[in-house]
């Protein structure tokens, strides 16, 4: 599913990521740990093709997913492969306050130009199954954090990603609301075979997924099954 082999990532004289090498199989949950500024999200940006890395003389730089080099995607085909094969979840939803809840969930399918009823009946199916059914023509300030965090789960699932990428999906949610969202996860993972990368300090989530990475200084210093 995923296959990234020495990614490196400066900004200016500081060197964020120092060569890592990482492989996620299809329908695999993965975490990632570390302190915060180690590179975490960066290279989650990297993986989920919203950054470059920063190439190295001499070094080769790959990154593959679901059997696609993305590497050399640039502009409008960059952006194609994102819309279809990634979704996004983060710490702050970044739903659109004026829409509702629904028109929220659909907008990536209509980017994506996808038929309206169809992306609006699957943006229903995902609702219901997040079981916000109540909740469809609600706009994001008259739901809690929750309800709105899994607005986005909705809508990063719209258009059936093959991976989806999380950054701190928890990090705003009260304990009890984030254990839902972790259980959530993997339900997903059973019933749309979903695989998740997902950035976390909440150490009783990275103990239960499939495989837990831990970056120190911008390289990989852990990795467990």
């Amino acid at each position: 599913m995923i296959r990234a082999q020495g990614i490196y990532k400066s900004f200016g004289k500081i060197q964020v990521l120092k060569g890592l090498d990482i492989s996620v199989d299809r329908g695999a949950i993965v975490s990632i740990i570390g302190a915060s500024g180690v590179g975490k999200s960066t290279l989650l940006q990297i993986l989920g093709t919203l950054e470059k890395p920063t190439l190295q003389q001499g070094i080769t730089t790959r990154i593959e997913i679901n059997g696609i080099e993305i590497s050399h995607l640039t502009g409008k085909s960059l952006s194609s492969f994102r819309n279809k094969h990634i979704g996004f979840i983060f710490q702050f939803h970044h739903l659109l306050p004026e829409f509702t809840a629904l028109e929220n969930v659909c907008l990536p399918g209509f980017i994506a130009r996808r038929d309206t009823k169809t992306v609006k009946k699957k943006a229903q199916e995902l609702l219901n199954h997040l079981k916000l059914s109540h909740r469809i023509g609600h706009k994001p300030a008259t739901l809690s954090g929750g309800e709105q965090q899994r607005v986005a789960i909705a809508r990063a699932l719209i258009n059936e990603p093959k991976i989806i990428f999380a950054d701190e999906p928890s990090g705003n949610l009260d304990s009890d609301n984030a254990k839902e969202l972790h259980e959530l996860f993997f339900s997903l993972r059973a019933l749309f075979r979903q695989t998740f990368v997902i950035i976390t300090h909440n150490t009783e989530l990275a103990d239960i997924t499939d495989k837990k990475l831990e970056i120190r200084d911008g390289v990989l210093v852990f990795s467990s099954l």
